[in-house]
């Protein structure tokens, strides 16, 4: 059997390299935004949002609540106090309703991915 061992030169190199391709392989695209739920209403959408961008739902209110896009591209359900995420895959402007709060609706406006 044999041994092998690296320098610590070799050892800085080796954790470099894999921090750099994890940091690619994993890479985020897009920005977050957090949409705050609360006194049975979807807080302010944010101005600009484009695909590949996250929305992060966030249930600040008492009862539960839900961010289901009507064209069927996500449907996120939340008990009080938790928080969910979507990944914006398509442009166009959604509806965005609360399936438990007929009157709890709003719109994203998702522009083509920057450039």
């Amino acid at each position: 059997m044999r041994i092998f061992s690296l320098n610590s030169v070799g050892t800085a190199a080796m954790v470099a390299a894999l921090a750099l391709a994890t940091s690619a392989s994993g890479a985020e695209s897009g920005q977050q935004f957090t949409v705050v739920m609360n006194n049975m209403n979807f807080g302010q959408m944010p101005g600009q949002v484009h695909i590949g961008d996250t929305i992060i739902w966030s249930n600040q209110d008492t009862v539960q609540h839900s961010a289901t896009a009507r064209d069927g591209s996500f449907d996120i359900r939340l008990q009080p106090g938790q928080k969910g995420r979507t990944v914006l895959k398509k442009a166009g402007k959604i509806a965005v309703d609360c399936l438990y709060h007929p009157t709890m609706r709003t719109t994203l406006n998702v522009l083509p991915a920057p450039k």
